[in-house]
């Protein structure tokens, strides 16, 4: 974030959605924390969001499935649902790779 708390045009900001500490939720959490530290380090804000905690949120983006990573930024917005493992479609989908 720049000083003046504006994100800048290189800042992500991504929200993973899950439900509860399952098996399927830790694998998401550390596919997409691998893929933030090697690919985005020092641009990224990843919040980690237990829809059981706090269902209003999951409500207001409208999640239906778990884990769901939703970027925000930099537009356009994206999801990827499911535990990230398939490490090329979420670059991809990112912007942090070409298709091809």
């Amino acid at each position: 974030m720049t000083a003046a708390g504006e994100i800048g045009p290189e800042q992500y900001v991504l929200r993973l959605y899950v439900a509860g500490l399952t098996p399927r939720s830790r694998l998401a959490i550390a596919n997409i924390t691998t893929i933030c530290e090697e690919f985005l380090q020092g641009r990224y804000d990843l919040e980690v969001i237990d829809v059981f905690q706090r269902p209003v949120l999951a409500r207001e983006e409208q999640i239906i499935a778990t884990p769901t990573l939703v970027k925000k930024l930099p537009v356009p917005l994206r999801r990827f649902i499911g535990d990230l493992s398939e490490r090329e479609k979420v670059l991809v989908g990112l912007d942090l790779r070409r298709q091809g």
